[in-house]
Order: C-alpha cells, then structure tokens, then sequence
C-alpha cells in the first residue's frame, strides 16, 4: 500500500501554495478581467431565447409537416 499521509500532504501543499499564489495575484491586480454578474446574466437570456426560438421552429414544422410538404 502506498504512502497516503504524505501524499495526502503533498496535495495539500500543492493546494494552499496555489491558493495562497492566487490571492497575492489578486491584490496585486484587482482587476484581472473577470466576467461580471451583467455579462453572464445577458448570456444566459441570450441562450435561453435562442432556445425557445429553435423550439418554437420545430414545433410549428413538426405540426405543420404535412401541410408544408405540397409546396
């Protein structure tokens, strides 16, 4: 059986020194280009609408399919 305690340690390590690197990067530029609440709300709608767009579309072909295949 392999080691885990220090392999359990190693991942630790690895995490904190990565988290604590992060946050000495995010005081020293506090403004890195993060993707704001606005910006993800407006893709959200974005996607949803085109969503129910397509699924409006299919809908009406789908119900219509017959009728439309004489044109």
């Amino acid at each position: 059986m392999r080691n885990t305690a220090a392999h359990t340690y190693r991942a630790l390590y690895w995490l904190t020194t990565r988290l604590q690197d992060g946050l000495i990067e995010a005081r020293r530029r506090p403004d890195r280009g993060d993707i704001s609440t606005t910006t993800v709300i407006i893709w959200v709608a974005a996607v949803t609408g085109a969503v129910l767009i397509a699924g409006t579309i299919a809908v009406v072909i789908s119900k219509y399919n017959g009728k439309l295949s004489g044109l």
